[in-house]
Formats: C-alpha cells, sequence, structure tokens
C-alpha cells in the first residue's frame, strides 16, 4: 500500500523510532508500513494520522503527484 508516511515524517523531522512509539507501534511494524510490505489496522492507520496530523486519507489513499 501506497502512503506518504515517509514523506510526512521527514518534513516534521520525526524519527522513524519517535513516530512508532507516539502511534503506539513497533519500529520495525513503521518501517514495513512505511515500505508498502504490510498494511496497517485502521485504529494504526488512524494513529499516525493523528500523530503527523495529517488526515488518514491524504496519507495512505490520495495518490502521489
Amino acid at each position: 500500500m501506497k502512503n506518504k508516511i515517509r514523506v510526512i515524517r521527514a518534513e516534521k523531522k520525526i524519527s522513524q523510532q519517535k513516530l512508532a512509539e507516539m502511534a503506539g507501534i513497533s519500529r520495525g511494524t513503521l518501517n514495513r508500513i512505511e515500505n508498502g510490505k504490510t498494511i496497517p489496522s485502521g485504529k494504526t492507520m488512524l494513529n499516525l494520522s493523528q500523530v503527523l496530523e495529517i488526515d488518514a486519507n491524504e496519507l495512505f489513499f490520495n495518490s502521489f503527484v
């Protein structure tokens, strides 16, 4: 699943470890989500979008330009 997590995380200067902690997931899980190797649960999608302060649809479902 394509997502913008890495881009938004870099813009906000948040490490992968810090974002994972704030979202309540492991760094390994976040890495797999960022790389499109796993699809996050709805709850994880919402947690990540809240921490990054971006709509979940924008973060996960809108295509890249």
